[in-house]
This record gives C-alpha cells, structure tokens and sequence, in this order.
C-alpha cells in the first residue's frame, strides 16, 4: 500500500492546483497496482483545505464529495487507517520531536501509518517535511509523486 498525504488529494481534486496534473498522472500510475491508503486526519485536512481554497462554497462542497467518493466507489483501491488511543504517546513524541517543522496531527499520522505498514513510500507534495521526517525512528519515507 502506497500512502497518501493531504497536500497530494488537494492537488488530485482542485484542477487549479499546480501539481493537478502531475497528482492525475501519478494517480493513474499507481491505481491499478497497488492501493493508497491515507488517515482520517488527512481526510479530514483535505475536506478542510478543498473548501477554503474553492471560489465559491459550492465547489468546494462538490469536491468535498468527489473525495468521500473515491473512497465509497473504490474501496479495494483506496482505504484509510483510524488512529487508535494507543497511538497518542507516539503521536505527542513524533510532534515535540518535529516542532521546528512544525508537524500537524495529520502528518503525525502518517509516520504512524507507516509504522503500521512497514512501509514508508508516500504520495506527497510536501519535500520538506517528509524528507525530514522518519518512521520508525531512523527509516526516511520515499516520495512517488512525479510532479513533472
């Protein structure tokens, strides 16, 4: 399973975006082969994000849908992982340890997730952060998405 960060669906829903067409092409890549999976925290980040970034409220709602959508149509290509309450220890470690970055809740899920996996290959816009961060401790993630 592929993972798959906020920045990432924002860019796959929102045609404005700069990475719309690379997120399209990368997604298009990766669907037939192997499922994404993300957390309810990025779900949650994203559904925020796609509503603040639309012209209007409308849009923003519509995109809302397409992304609850994509995981109602398509649930052998696309899943999500719920964090449980045994993961909030590592949660506060992972987010003191990455303050200066800062890292939110839902990146703290993520490295949970690949904790989880045992596999840290992501789908991600954000070089920074998940080029800094590391599961398990000392494991870096793999970024798959090909902007260009």
């Amino acid at each position: 399973m592929i993972i798959v960060d906020t920045g990432f669906w924002v860019a796959l829903l929102n045609d404005k975006d700069r990475y719309h067409q690379g997120a399209q092409e990368t997604l298009t890549k990766y669907y037939n082969y192997e499922p994404l999976i993300t957390t309810g925290c990025v779900l949650t980040e994203t559904s925020h994000l796609l509503l603040k970034r639309s012209v209007n409220t409308d849009r923003g709602v519509q995109k809302q849908l397409r992304l609850i959508g994509i995981f109602q149509n398509h649930p052998q290509r696309f899943q999500f992982f719920d964090l449980r309450e045994i993961h909030l220890k590592r949660i506060n470690f992972l987010m003191e340890k990455y303050q200066d970055l800062p890292m939110d809740l839902a990146d703290a899920s993520l490295v949970i997730l690949a904790e989880e996996l045992g596999d840290g290959r992501i789908l991600s816009v954000d070089d920074r952060d998940f080029n800094t961060y590391r599961w398990k401790n000392t494991k870096p993630f793999q970024n798959l998405f090909d902007r260009f």
